[in-house]
């Protein structure tokens, strides 16, 4: 995402006509365009971790090997991929098709079908910063103070003095800022770092009237530029 929070696309072809075309329809969803002729320095340009969108011309050389390498790597968060391909297209890691010869009208639908996938990352990857301390209970019953340090769509982080096993369950109830209702929680234990005592967490159970509060929350601290379109 680039500094004035539109999404960033990176671009691979060497087609003037495509890039036209697509930039276009990119423009009108507030996405920001890189163009990258050569697979060798895309690649590199997406080990920044910067991009949230790679549309590949699947005609430019080593076009494949570099939706492999994407689909291959072990990047936190991964591209939405949109492959252009002149005929039907089956490779790992490709989420949408945009087949040969492109037209804005049918740009506009695959980046469309692109944007909501993205957006659905984006989502589910931002997490807001919190220092909130609670008291939780694991599944055995037992008290422990937790600092609650973020919160996101898919979970929580935490910092404990106490060791969490993976796999375990704690609840506890959290006032969020500019509420006036505790949500209660209950997340289960993705991963810890034990010498800073981090742990990261995924809801379990929320009830909807609490999923739905969450989730207007998240909304209001979204910063993104809108599309100028609808999608």
């Amino acid at each position: 995402m680039t500094p004035d929070m539109a999404f960033e696309c990176l671009l691979v072809s060497h087609d003037p006509v495509l890039f036209l075309t697509m930039d276009r329809v990119l423009h009108n969803l507030s996405i920001h365009t890189n163009l990258c002729q050569d697979t060798t320095r895309a690649g590199h340009y997406l080990a920044e971790g910067s991009t949230d969108l790679l549309v590949v011309d699947l005609d430019s050389e080593h076009a494949s090997e570099l939706v492999h390498q994407v689909f291959e790597s072990r990047m936190h968060q991964k591209p939405t991929v949109l492959a252009v391909s002149a005929g039907d297209c089956v490779l790992p890691g490709v989420h949408v098709i945009l087949q040969k010869p492109v037209t804005p009208e049918s740009g506009t639908k695959s980046l469309k079908t692109a944007y909501v996938r993205m957006l659905r990352d984006y989502r589910q990857h931002t997490r807001f910063a919190l220092m909130t301390p609670v008291l939780a209970t694991d599944e055995n019953d037992r008290s422990l103070p937790v600092i609650v340090t973020n919160i996101g769509e898919g979970g929580v982080g935490l910092t404990c003095k106490e060791k969490l096993t993976i796999g375990s369950i704690v609840s506890f109830w959290l006032l969020l800022p500019g509420l006036g209702t505790d949500l209660r929680i209950q997340a289960r234990v993705l991963w810890s770092r034990g010498e800073y005592g981090a742990v990261g967490c995924q809801f379990v159970r929320l009830s909807p009237g609490d999923l739905f509060v969450l989730r207007a929350w998240l909304e209001s601290k979204y910063r993104f530029k809108r599309p100028l379109v609808s999608v």
